[in-house]
């Protein structure tokens, strides 16, 4: 039972990492259909201020220092003498990822908030994330090491332990969690996308945020648009084909 229990504990670690690159793999792989695009490849090649390989190497790092800290904390945590709970019901689960989203979108918000309104927080920690101006799918954890401490290990330690979710569902939650990260950076617009149907937040939504005249708005990720309406920071936009192909989500509000 303690060596089951200790197999759940490290998934929570290592399985999202996993999805992660899956799943940003596929968008790398779709990455040449240009009918699909927000942007194409010569204004991803002039606007990013890193190479891809850099990009690389930042995940990397990242996801490196997370696992440190998640394994630390997991440490803290140990405790033999802990009741193991079974898995609730399916009902029960839906309901608990409900709950760490809010939590997750509603912590996101507040601190990514922060990083761009207080100047000093933005220069030194959030700067390094927006010299993406067209994000790469594989991008989307591309942090300074602590906006990903604040954001993604505190955010869903906060989750875990306020939505009650279970070792297991919480490996679950944080794969789903990276599967919507990168999908909203993935500067594509694929047809039938599930995750555009049930959700505001998407690809376009975020790309509006990385450009120049959106970088202060359309703070919420990585599931609901709720507090960026309510706050007065939500800039709608329509996504229109481009000529060439692919699409442009532009800003309603964006002058001509």
């Amino acid at each position: 039972m303690m060596a089951s229990l200790a197999l759940d504990d490290l998934l929570c670690t290592f399985v999202p990492i996993a999805v992660y690159w899956m799943y940003s793999g596929i968008y790398v792989l779709l990455g040449d259909l240009k009918q699909y695009r927000l942007h194409n490849k010569v204004e991803e090649d002039k606007k990013n201020i890193v190479s891809k390989k850099t990009v690389v190497k930042g995940v990397l790092l990242q996801q490196a220092f997370q696992i440190l800290v998640s394994l630390l904390i997991l440490t803290l945590m140990k405790d033999d003498n802990r009741v193991i709970l079974p898995q609730p019901a399916l009902h029960m689960i839906f309901l608990q990822f409900i709950v760490a989203m809010v939590v997750m979108d509603t912590w996101q918000y507040f601190m990514h908030r922060l990083l761009h309104m207080n100047k000093f927080l933005y220069k030194h920690i959030h700067s390094k994330h927006h010299d993406l101006v067209v994000p790469y799918p594989y991008g989307a954890m591309y942090n300074h090491l602590f906006e990903g401490l604040i954001l993604d290990i505190i955010g869903g330690v906060l989750s875990y332990f306020v939505s009650g979710m279970t070792p297991r569902t919480t490996t679950y939650f944080l794969s789903f969690s990276a599967i919507k990260s990168v999908d909203d950076h993935s500067s594509m617009w694929l047809p039938a996308n599930l995750l555009h149907v049930f959700f505001d937040n998407n690809s376009a939504y975020h790309d509006i945020h990385h450009q120049l005249y959106g970088i202060k708005y359309n703070f919420s990720q990585p599931f609901f648009i709720t507090w960026d309406k309510i706050l007065g920071t939500h800039m709608p936009f329509l996504l229109e084909k481009r000529k060439e192909g692919g699409f442009e989500a532009r800003p309603i509000y964006q002058e001509d």
